[in-house]
């Protein structure tokens, strides 16, 4: 699926089933919330945190999906493009990171 097509799909989805979209605030609001529930198997899955008994079901595509739905969610909102900005965004790290990491003692090695 192409990100604009994920775009169409939400709105309809949104409009259709979900009646109307959250205020952005409100989406905002969810956003930390679900990169939060992120986190939180990130942490126990590839950190240094055990699984409680609650998360042990937690499906980390899944919590990646929620996240990129609302973040979905907003961009419709509020009329951005998101190809557009991600090839933008390519664009703005190819210019200023050209050798940035290829310089970065750090991640040689």
């Amino acid at each position: 699926m192409e990100i604009k097509e994920a775009q169409q799909q939400v709105d309809h989805w949104i409009k259709t089933v979900g009646v109307r979209y959250f205020s952005e605030l409100t989406n905002m609001a969810i956003l930390t919330e679900e990169v939060g529930e992120l986190a939180r198997i990130m942490a126990r899955k590839y950190g240094d945190q055990s699984f409680k008994e609650s998360d042990k079901n937690k499906d980390l595509a899944d919590e990646m999906a929620d996240v990129l739905w609302v973040l979905i969610c907003l961009a419709n909102q509020t009329g951005v493009d998101l190809t557009e900005a991600l090839v933008k965004n390519f664009e703005k790290k190819n210019i200023r990171d050209a050798n940035r990491h290829k310089d970065n003692e750090k991640l040689k090695g």
